[in-house]
This record gives C-alpha cells, structure tokens and sequence, in this order.
C-alpha cells in the first residue's frame, strides 16, 4: 500500500539546489578544436576512411585520441570506443561503413540510465556527393563536435549518478546514419536513455541578414511523441498532454536551467517543433525509438555558410569556415549543454508513469513509480490553458500525496524524482489513473 503525505505538510523538506558548475568551457579551447578539425580539408562521410591526414577517417581518429588524452587525465574515467555499421542509400548508393565515436563516462549508481550529448563530426559542401573539395564545415558541424569534447573535458573526473555518453557521429549529412547506429546500440544494450542532447550548428551568431543574436539558442522539441502507438494516442487525446512529451519536457527543464543559471547568459529560445521547418537532425532517431531528444541550434542561421562550395560571388562570400563562427558564444552553449548534463546525470530517472485521480471531486489524488535513488519527489502542476508550471510542492516518504482544492479537469499535473542535492529529473506528465 502506498503511503499518502498531503502537500501542506511535504514543505518539511527542504532540497538543496544541485552544485554549480565549478570549471568552464574555454574559448581557445573550443576553437583550437575547431580549426583542428577545418584541417582535416573534408569529413564527409564517403570521404577516405583510412588517410591519416585528411578525411572522415583521420577526423574520427582525432577526436577518439582526444577523448583518450581526457580520459588519461581523469584516471581512466571514460570508456573510449567505435561502434559502426553498414549503410547504404540515395547518398551513398555504393553503401559506406558508419562508425561514431564514443566516450563513456559511467555513472556510480545503474550504469544503463544514459545521459547522450552528441554533435556530427562529418561535413559537406553544395553537392552532397561531392567527397573531393574542402568541406571545412566550421560551423556545421565542427561546432557540435567541439562542444561534445569541451563536455568531456569539463565534467571529466566528476561523479554522477547516471553514464554520460560523449558521441561524435558521422553520416548525418548523408541520412541520419550515425544517429540510428547510436540509438539502436543504446536499445540493444539495454541503456534507459534520459535523455539525448543533440548538438548541430551552435557556433554562430550573426544572421544571413546581419542581425546579430547572441544571447538566444533555440532548443527544438516534439511535443506529441513519435513513437505514439494508437492506444497512447487515444489516451492523449483524452487527457492531453500535446506539451508534455519526454521531450518537450525535457526541452522546459533545459530552459529552466538557463534562467536559473544567469551566469551562463543565454536565453533559450524552446521552439515547439521537432527541427527547423522542414528539415531534420540526429535527434530523430532516437524520437523514433522512444527516447527523449532535442536539438541545440544558433538562434540565428546564416545560410551562406552552409552546405555551399568556398566561393566569393559579387562581394558574397560563401561557406563554412571559421571566420563566420563566435567562440565565446559557443562557449555559452557548451556551458548550457553542461549544466544541463550534471544535473540530469546527477538526478534520478523520472518516475515511469504518474497517474491522476479526482473525477467528480474538488481534490486530485497523484500517484507515481517510485524511483530508485530518489530522496523525495517533486509535484508540479498548472492551469489547463497555461503552458509552463505555476506551482509545485516537495513530497518526501510517500509515492502518493493529494492536491487539495486542485480539481483535475482544470489542471495538467506532474511529477518530478529528486536527489539528495536537488538534482531534479525531468517532469513526467500525469495520466489517467488504471480502473479497477
């Protein structure tokens, strides 16, 4: 039997907030690392597998030997590996073996509750089959590939509760490739993914039109998730719901910790759609299997340095080098993507399921999962017609706890797991209790 705890009486508890961030990203780092990878000429993904100077082959090889000198530094604190498969498709019609990049920071309490940053390590120019011209992609995506190693750079040697997985991919350019070998290794081994930060274009800030956006990312989100089943999607339509997904929820609380984190000096810009208007990113995999993901982008594009051949045409300079990137910005970004790791990694899962009760009656009964390793939990809940949560009690020594004067048709409702530090998971929206 569960125990009940009414909310007036859960604020005895009190949780301290998460530690600080104690070590920040560095913008000569970020951009040493950049430049490091404009050097290798191209990454595309067609490009040599085996040259030891240029070519996707030579990039990937870097980028674990980094991971490596990080991981001497820390006592051996990350697992560096290749996993790696073959695809084949409209952009490589001749198939091409995929390998990502991986380090594994293994957490101290259940190894499989996985925590992925990640950025595409390849490039490209105008053609997409072209593998012979220098493809520098500085910002796309050499940015997310610098943020991922500046993580690891950072939060190496510290401990959390959960594995954080460091991943460069490849094949992004040429179908998502390097995501889906990721997503389906992380079914395979069994990992419960929290959640999947994918970093893509995050080191500019001046716009194709010269507006200049420094203090904004946009961070993309689903909202109805895309592996709802036709029973899930019954049950939303009857509860609601649409914008609290895994994802989405994920997307309020990466927002939450930038304004909770002003230090860091950006705003998130929660774009409520999957990706950029009708494009994609390496994210969607692991939407398709369930997992919760999201999509760091700049909060401004310019479109003359992506995907275009080096060229000046009439005064226009086109193309995706260094020159066109912010390194303190992504310093910024990296910080964010930082912050967010610790406290996801140092929190608990979140409850699996929350159920509601309080049809024909002024008070709601929640009921959640109890969550290993959880010293409390977070109730949350708002208006029906508002989007972000209004109010919210701690509840300690219950799984169970009754909001009174809280009727459920006129609110959305939640539940959060809490650490002993205050680290919280993210939110998992409440449902319909089981009848019986």
């Amino acid at each position: 039997m569960r125990k009940i705890i009414l909310l007036a009486a859960a604020s005895a508890l009190t949780v301290t907030p998460a530690a600080a961030q104690t070590r920040a990203p560095d913008p000569v780092r970020l951009k040493a690392t950049v430049e490091r990878l404009v050097g290798f000429g191209t990454r595309h993904t067609l490009s040599s597998a085996t040259d030891p100077k240029r070519g996707i082959g030579a990039a990937r090889k870097w980028g674990a030997d980094e991971f490596a000198k990080i991981s001497k530094g820390c006592g051996g604190c990350l697992s560096v590996e290749t996993i790696s498969g073959p695809f084949t498709g409209p952009r490589a019609p001749n198939g091409v073996e995929v390998a990502d990049v991986l380090a594994i920071q293994k957490g101290t309490g259940d190894p499989r509750q996985v925590v992925i940053v990640a950025g595409h390590i390849d490039s490209r120019v105008t053609d997409v089959m072209n593998i012979t011209d220098d493809a520098p992609g500085a910002n796309d995506n050499a940015s997310g590939t610098a943020l991922v190693i500046e993580a690891a750079r950072v939060l190496a040697g510290e401990k959390f509760d959960g594995t954080i997985i460091y991943a460069l991919l490849s094949g992004e350019e040429q179908g998502l490739w390097g995501a889906k070998l990721l997503a389906e290794t992380a079914k395979k081994r069994g990992w419960q993914v929290r959640a999947m930060l994918n970093n893509d274009i995050v080191g500019n800030t001046v716009g194709q039109n010269g507006q200049q956006v420094a203090d904004r990312v946009r961070v993309f989100s689903e909202g109805i998730r895309f592996s709802e089943d036709a029973k899930a999607n019954l049950t939303r339509r009857a509860i609601g719901g649409e914008d609290d997904g895994p994802s989405r929820a994920l997307a309020k609380k990466i927002d939450g910790i930038a304004e909770g984190n002003p230090q860091i000096g950006l705003d998130v810009f929660a774009v409520r759609r999957l990706d950029r208007f009708g494009r994609g990113g390496d994210h969607s995999p692991f939407l398709e299997l369930g997992f919760p993901a999201v999509r760091f982008s700049v909060g401004i594009e310019n479109y003359d340095r992506q995907h275009q051949d080096l060229r000046t045409e009439n005064g226009r300079v086109y193309g995706d080098t260094v020159e066109g990137m912010d390194f303190p910005y992504l310093a910024k970004v990296t910080a964010l993507n930082v912050t967010a790791l610790r406290q996801l990694a140092d929190a608990p899962a979140a409850p699996a399921t929350v159920s509601l009760d309080g049809a024909l009656s002024m008070d709601t009964r929640v009921f959640w999962d109890a969550v290993p390793g959880a010293a409390a939990y977070k109730v949350y809940w708002r208006r029906a017609d508002a989007q972000d949560w209004s109010d919210s009690r701690v509840v300690a020594g219950a799984t169970e706890t009754v909001l009174k004067d809280i009727v459920v048709d006129d609110h959305f409702i939640g539940v959060a797991a809490v650490a002993k530090d205050g680290a919280e998971s993210v939110v998992t929206f409440g449902g319909m209790a089981p009848r019986k």
